[in-house]
């Protein structure tokens, strides 16, 4: 049965509300399918606004995999603003898909992409506006099964009442392995079996395979002091861990091949291509490095073809090329280089927006900057002091630092970025006001080299978040107030003396956004009230400074908890021991848990570990788990064709179809 668009309802209500384009759709390379031609219907969900939603790589990526499917449909929606959401609400018009207007009730999935939790509250709105129940337990079988996935869904349990499911890992190889199950529940007649609702039927088929994860499946004790006793499956064929997934071999999985060119202004507006996937640099605090382990490269050809492809169907004039590290590709230089060559004369310049300190030379930042205006520099040394980046193994010295920004200065830059964060495990007010030294020896070193004090370095701070599946997932966090004296001695630092007052830029957060991120990170199905009732007292776009109350949260957090032994500090700030049971032990991102904890205790002890791509086996435990090793180049292969093209390319090409769907097959651990 054919499902209305909602455009003409909406159309009339867009000149009331501040970027409206955001919501009419119809960018370039979107896809409207047939609705009755289509057996699995997705929604896809990016929890923020249009303008951060629609780069996102993950989002574009299953778009287009899923649309290339014969047999399914998949279209995007995105958190609207607070003055269409009044809207929607006073015109009875519920949350719609920006592809083909349609409503996001009537498909048979919902899949959220959470990079960071604090899109939690956006999702509680699109459900609401969407008219499908916010807790999972009061869902019926004809609404859309609520997935979650990206970064955040490694620790699910907040949001645990409010979805149906999550996914862990790489999306590509899932997702069409999700649609083959729900396509066969459907052509089964939607079955109702052993005494199950026909949702539970199709859930229990999900969670059975052991790659999907499904919350009700389980229960989880407690202590009486709040701790977690256990957390277990609560029927039998459900397993007691479920696996994330991995894709191994990324030139088989090209995308996207046509990105989405959107029609009001972006955060990223360029054709990204992912070099490769996963770090191991041992970076403690990071867990985007610990969870997509192994790495695994795109060949020099591979990124080649998906550059080409990607300007001729979008027209960007902008290549970023991404990864956790980008400089650590085993063929850069090759890729650069190529790709320079091929665009040379054109208006496509290159980007590497992600690059260590010890891996920037100024041939790789020459060949990136050839057709393109020479901006700043971004490094991230994280820690101020030496002894602070041992203890997270941000293995960079000072004197790594002071040499980089010299060759740069000396080869043409004038400006540095320097990333740092405070509220690091161990860390003293010395280590923070270490930042301001390393900063003014960065102004003499370029004003040195160059003979000019036309040079600049910003310095931003960020707040350091343990993160769940990294070594630091015991560590304490920092206290908001202690937080924020340390920021204000390092700002009075820094803006003391007038000699370099004017050089160094400075920009931080507040410690109050960082500790309601900690909260959402580390917590556990408890947590899911204070949500609902931040949610319920307007809580919107956290993420956004101006949207964001760390009142109402504190507020929240007292009246829920009012007669429980937990509290936000006892979330944040309390540091666990090895015994506690934590809240995402039962999902495996195939780190060895032992292994975490004596990562851990190597980092309370500042002994750093090597980049394992280049030494012996540290034992981590994922490349034993997937029967792999470590991907290192070079391949052999060339960045074909390498001639100039001296001209921008316009031309679309048709995508490769998707290749054949893998059912989910990891095992329980």
């Amino acid at each position: 049965m054919p499902i209305e668009s909602l455009f003409p309802r909406l159309e009339p209500l867009l000149p009331r509300v501040q970027k409206p384009i955001q919501y009419v759709g119809g960018e370039l390379n979107s896809v409207v399918k047939d609705w009755d031609s289509a057996d699995v219907r997705w929604c896809l969900m990016y929890p923020d606004a249009y303008e951060v939603g629609l780069p996102n790589q993950g989002v574009q990526i299953l778009y287009e995999v899923l649309n290339e499917r014969d047999g399914v449909l998949a279209e995007r929606t995105y958190a609207v603003w607070p003055d269409m959401e009044e809207l929607l609400r006073e015109h009875g018009i519920p949350q719609f898909t920006v592809d083909a207007h349609r409503p996001v009730n009537a498909f048979d999935v919902l899949g959220v992409s959470f990079a960071t939790e604090l899109g939690y509250t956006n999702m509680l709105a699109a459900l609401d506006l969407a008219g499908i129940p916010l807790e999972a337990a009061h869902r019926g079988d004809d609404h859309p099964i609520v997935i979650a996935g990206g970064h955040a869904a490694f620790n699910p349990e907040p949001v645990a009442d409010f979805i149906d499911a999550a996914v862990l890992g790489d999306g590509e190889e899932i997702a069409l392995a999700i649609s083959e199950v729900i396509r066969e529940w459907k052509a089964d007649g939607r079955p109702a079996t052993a005494g199950r609702t026909p949702r539970d039927e199709l859930l229990f088929r999900l969670a059975a395979s052991g790659g999907v994860y499904v919350p009700k499946f389980y229960d989880v004790d407690y202590l009486p002091d709040g701790r977690i006793k256990r957390v277990a499956p609560n029927r039998p064929g459900v397993p007691w861990r479920v696996s994330k997934h991995t894709v191994m071999d990324l030139d088989k999985w090209p995308y996207p091949t046509k990105a989405l060119v959107p029609l009001a202004e972006t955060v990223h507006e360029r054709f990204s291509v992912e070099i490769f996937r996963g770090c191991t640099r041992g970076c403690r605090f990071c867990q985007a490095g610990m969870i997509t382990r192994p790495v695994r490269e795109r060949s020099i050809s591979a990124i080649g073809d998906m550059v080409q492809r990607g300007l001729e169907s979008s027209g960007f004039e902008e290549i970023g090329l991404l990864s956790l590290s980008s400089a650590d590709h085993s063929e850069i230089a090759g890729i650069a280089k190529g790709l320079a060559d091929r665009y040379e004369g054109t208006n496509t310049s290159l980007s590497l927006p992600s690059t260590r300190v010890d891996a920037f030379n100024v041939t790789l930042a020459n060949e990136l900057s050839r057709n393109g205006r020479r901006s700043g520099l971004t490094f991230a040394p994280e820690g101020g002091s030496e002894r602070i980046r041992k203890v997270i193994n941000k293995m960079v010295t000072e004197e790594d630092l002071v040499r980089t920004v010299t060759t740069a200065y000396s080869h043409g830059w004038r400006q540095v970025k320097l990333y740092f964060m405070c509220g690091l495990p161990t860390e003293t007010d010395e280590d923070v006001l270490a930042i301001a030294d390393l900063a003014r020896k960065v102004i003499d070193t370029g004003r040195e080299v160059t003979g000019s004090r036309d040079i600049r370095c910003t310095v931003s701070i960020g707040g350091f978040i343990p993160k769940p599946h990294t070594p630091f997932q015991w560590a304490g966090q920092l206290d908001p107030e202690t937080t924020n004296a340390r920021l204000a001695k390092l700002r009075d630092a820094i803006r003391s003396d007038r000699r370099y007052s004017r050089a160094i830029g400075f920009r931080y957060h507040d410690g109050e956004p960082g500790v309601v991120e900690g909260l959402l990170s580390r917590g556990d199905r408890r947590v899911g009230a204070v949500i609902r009732r931040v949610w319920e007292y307007g809580g919107r776009f956290d993420g956004w400074r101006e949207h964001f109350s760390y009142d109402r949260w504190m507020k929240a957090a007292t009246e829920v908890w009012a007669e429980q032994p937990i509290s936000v500090e006892w979330f944040t700030v309390r540091e666990r021991d090895y015994a506690e049971v934590l809240p995402w032990d039962h999902l495996d991102s195939g780190l060895d848990r032992d292994w975490l904890w004596e990562d851990w205790q190597d980092a309370l002890s500042e002994v750093e570990v090597d980049d394992c791509r280049w030494t012996p086996c540290f034992d981590c435990g994922v490349c034993p788990q997937l029967g792999t090793e470590i991907q290192t180049g070079p391949t052999g292969k060339q960045l074909l064709p390498l001639t100039p093209i001296n001209r921008p390319a316009v031309t679309a090409e048709t995508p490769a179809t998707a290749a054949a769907a893998l059912k989910a097959t990891a095992s329980p651990s």
